[in-house]
């Protein structure tokens, strides 16, 4: 489908706000809890719960955000997580007691679900109706930049004027940047345009589900599990990894150096789903998805003394996490249709959400009473067994 001026205006507006909204609310907190802890005195533990707290937020009104993306489209949602951002990392950039650190947490849930991707893809889909794959494949290739741009510039802003100031600049860069730009987004449209549907997207014409006839069908809940349980190996893996693969008996440069790959392998992933798999349907994209990411850490536990070993899980779990964010996006629509997708894909999501809170405290409660890393990457395996399981079941009931 050849995107229209207006369509084009859409998806770089989301793809400018999705770097900056994940650059700020996800990625920074890597580079400056070590600062926080420093200054305020407080345990590591501390410092990353409030923002384990701020996802289980975030997936606790992920469904309401959904309905009001539904209902009022992203222009007025996503605007009100901007300016919702903005305010929340202002008054975290201002916190001297635990309290209002965990308070500003807590408002930077309730962006979370307003902005990130979640709120981009229900934005896109009622834009874009049966066409959305596309624009979805396109953000999220963009989106994949937000580490490679934010981490490097997060180190930059602390060594030049610390932590505060930065969640400072970045809270502004919210207000002045992100929320103008959200609101010269599209209004929802009432009707999708009658448009003829091609043979590639005749998948998605599946009538729509309410909320609650999705809450009712058994692949509804088996695709949150999925999704779910892959989400706690990769939050786990994305705190843990350099310091497993050490654990193996690697320098922490060479393990830093293959870390290095899961970027460029994210992006190369979704490069090829838009290319070699765009006529595929997201079910079958999926099957690779999840199969890819339990053959990656099998080659872990089996190879994992070798440098060859490191450098083949790292790529197949970027390919995996990569792809899996467009999965993630058009499956929903793929099997529940486009009217309710904002709710539908809010509900789903919302199991994710927590287990991505929790993967790398539960993780990290292990490592301390593991005798070797093999302990944890079995673990990881074990749950990365079991999304491919109710993937392929979900799948199967469909």
């Amino acid at each position: 489908m050849k995107h229209t001026p207006r369509a084009l205006q859409t998806i770089a507006i989301l793809a400018v706000t999705q770097i900056l909204s994940w650059g700020s609310l996800y990625y920074a907190i890597a580079i400056l809890a070590p600062e926080i802890q420093k200054e305020m005195g407080w345990r590591a533990e501390l410092v990353f719960g409030a923002f384990s707290w701020s996802l289980l937020v975030a997936g606790t009104i992920a469904t309401y955000s959904g309905m009001l993306l539904d209902r009022h489209g992203g222009r007025l949602v996503m605007g009100m997580g901007s300016a919702t951002c903005g305010l929340g990392l202002i008054l975290l950039s201002s916190a001297h007691t635990l309290p209002i650190y965990f308070l500003a947490w807590s408002i930077l849930g309730l962006a979370m679900a307003m902005t990130l991707y979640e709120a981009a893809f229900a934005t896109i889909t009622h834009h874009f109706t049966i066409h959305s794959r596309q624009a979805i494949s396109t953000l999220t290739l963009f989106g994949g930049f937000a580490s490679t741009v934010f981490w490097p510039l997060t180190q930059k802003l602390n060594s030049l004027m610390g932590w505060r100031d930065t969640y400072l600049a970045y809270g502004i860069a919210q207000l002045l940047v992100c929320l103008p730009l959200h609101l010269l987004l599209q209004a929802k449209k009432t009707a999708p345009p009658a448009e003829t549907v091609t043979a590639n997207t005749a998948q998605n014409t599946n009538r729509s589900h309410s909320l609650q006839e999705a809450l009712r069908n058994p692949t509804f809940w088996k695709l949150a599990f999925a999704f779910s349980a892959n989400s706690f190996v990769f939050s786990a893996m994305s705190v843990h990894l350099i310091p497993l693969l050490g654990q193996l008996g690697h320098p922490v440069t060479l393990a830093v150096f293959m870390a290095a790959l899961i970027g460029p392998m994210q992006v190369a992933g979704r490069i090829g789903e838009m290319t070699l798999a765009r006529n595929a349907m997201p079910q079958t994209v999926g099957k690779f998805t999840f199969t890819a990411l339990p053959a990656a850490l099998v080659a872990l536990i089996l190879f994992g003394s070798h440098a060859w070993a490191l450098a083949l899980f790292c790529i197949f779990y970027g390919l995996s996490n990569g792809i899996l964010t467009i999965v993630r996006g058009t499956i929903p629509q793929a099997l529940f249709g486009t009217e309710n997708y904002g709710a539908i894909s809010g509900a789903m999501s919302g199991p994710a959400l927590f287990s991505k809170a929790a993967g790398p405290l539960l993780i990290a409660s292990l490592i301390q009473h593991a005798s070797s890393p093999d302990v944890i990457f079995t673990c990881l395996l074990v749950f990365s067994l079991a999304s491919l399981a109710f993937y392929l079941s979900a799948l199967k009931t469909r």
